[in-house]
């Protein structure tokens, strides 16, 4: 039974993969039978055509892989499974090959017709819109990657301080931020997230707070959660963390706030003006809360910012996000230039 409805998420998931590269085409065959899914995708087609056309850019090829992460129900009549879609895109903008990656997941609902199988429900997850959790709440043993593997505890530690940004007792010194360092972090952790640290459900802010400590990003440890800027780690059962560490509209205050040291940034007005490891927030609704953090890695062959996340892990994604299931007209960024030297 479990090989006959995978044949019809197969086709699901080639489906999705020619819509990216050709929005707006109908597709040819189709084993999707939720009308307000279908709804969705035909405006949602339509608007990333738009936003191709807008861009500049010409899409060259997708390719989607699908997991299962675990089969929530199933029976000879009727299948729910939570599965990971991993799309790599690739366009081409001013002689240049981009490629994007994007890992979502979805909760599918397979019903046995007499045909075969059909998909009657899609729920997808837009965990960007959410607030912080964590992966589980009591036994850290239990943490799962985006692919359902356990992972292993994050290590207990004193808070973390960046050995090569203090010097002694006099204190802090002012340091260089390593742009690219910060930035090739967040390439190598993109995907899964690093192991050493707790792992929450909307992860975007812890990700990019590592990506700028990696950077040589000074921790302000106050022990306190509503002040500074500090990871520790577990002690016992409790992890300890500030809240500008690990969320999108706390790290927006810390970041807009003036220090005379530490980890400090300007606001700019356009993404042009950003550089590797500056940040992006988003606020989706447009009333002043951002939800979303994210870290500039590379450029297009216009020179404008492609950045990487977690929660929704994506690397290289083009910088507003308008082919996210987050984003509305509505959508409010916020531009952070991190200061050169901290």
């Amino acid at each position: 039974m479990e090989q006959q409805w995978k044949k019809s998420l197969y086709v699901y998931v080639d489906q999705l993969n020619k819509g990216r590269v050709a929005p707006g085409a109908e597709p040819r065959h189709t084993s999707i039978r939720d009308p307000r899914f279908l709804d969705e995708q035909r405006a949602r087609s339509r608007r990333i055509a738009q936003w191709y056309s807008r861009r500049g850019i010409t899409p060259l090829r997708g390719e989607t892989g699908v997991r299962t992460l675990r089969t929530v129900k199933q029976n000879p009549a009727e299948v729910v499974a939570d599965v990971a879609l991993h799309s790599a895109f690739y366009y081409e903008k001013g002689g240049m090959t981009h490629r994007e990656d994007v890992v979502e997941s979805e909760r599918l609902t397979f019903v046995r017709e007499k045909g075969g199988w059909e998909i009657v429900n899609v729920e997808r997850r837009v965990p960007e819109r959410s607030g912080v959790h964590k992966v589980v709440e009591k036994d850290p043993a239990l943490r799962l990657s985006e692919w359902g593997e356990a992972l292993p505890d994050p290590r207990p530690s004193q808070p973390l301080l960046n050995r090569r940004v203090l010097k002694g007792a006099s204190g802090a010194r002012e340091v260089r931020y390593r742009r690219e360092e910060a930035a090739a972090y967040a390439d190598l952790w993109w995907k899964e997230g690093n192991p050493e640290f707790e792992i929450f459900e909307v992860d975007c802010t812890n990700y990019v707070s590592q990506c700028l400590f990696a950077g040589g990003a000074p921790i302000n440890y106050t022990g306190k959660r509503e002040t500074g800027w500090w990871y520790k780690g577990y002690n016992g059962a409790q992890e300890w963390w500030s809240f500008s560490w690990a969320v999108s509209d706390s790290l927006k205050r810390y970041l807009s706030g003036s220090r005379g040291s530490g980890l400090r940034a300007e606001i700019v007005e356009r993404p042009e003006q950003l550089e590797l490891g500056d940040i992006i927030q988003y606020d989706w609704d447009g009333n002043g809360h951002y939800q979303h953090s994210t870290i500039v890695t590379a450029f297009d062959a216009g020179g404008l910012p492609l950045v990487n996340a977690r929660t929704v892990s994506s690397r290289h994604r083009f910088w507003d996000y308008k082919d996210s299931y987050a984003w509305t007209d509505r959508t409010a960024y916020r531009f952070f230039h991190i200061n050169d030297y901290l």
